[in-house]
């Protein structure tokens, strides 16, 4: 049984939002794009090793604390969110916000998002 992805059947359209531009400090993009960059090849390389068998499920978790990916993506998140919360209007706020509602959260259905589809 698949999990579903929305609360309501009707998904929200945003398709206005696509003409909407929204500007960063490069300084701060270039430090998220880092920290991405790091979380992304580190994980391919986990997964990688965990295939092998050279790694096993605690390895993941092990990353995650080491490296404080958890502090670091928050970060990245107060980042997107300051720039939005300055440039947007509170509407458009308030429906960025109940986008990110909608997400999958680990925990929720079962702790591990059994039944869920990857998002790309």
């Amino acid at each position: 049984m698949q999990t579903p992805f929305l609360e309501s059947d009707q998904p929200m359209n945003t398709s206005h939002m696509h003409a909407a531009e929204i500007r960063l400090p490069l300084a701060e993009v270039v430090a998220v794009l880092q920290d991405l960059n790091e979380f992304v090849v580190s994980l391919d390389r986990i997964g990688s090793r965990q295939a092998s068998g050279t790694a096993d499920e605690r390895t993941v978790g092990e990353f995650v604390a080491d490296w404080d990916v958890a502090r670091r993506l928050a970060r990245a998140r107060r980042v997107i969110s300051v720039a939005l919360d300055e440039q947007l209007s509170e509407e458009a706020n308030a429906e960025i916000d109940a986008l990110c509602e909608r997400g999958r959260f680990y925990g929720e259905g079962g702790g591990r998002g059994v039944g869920v589809e990857p998002r790309e």
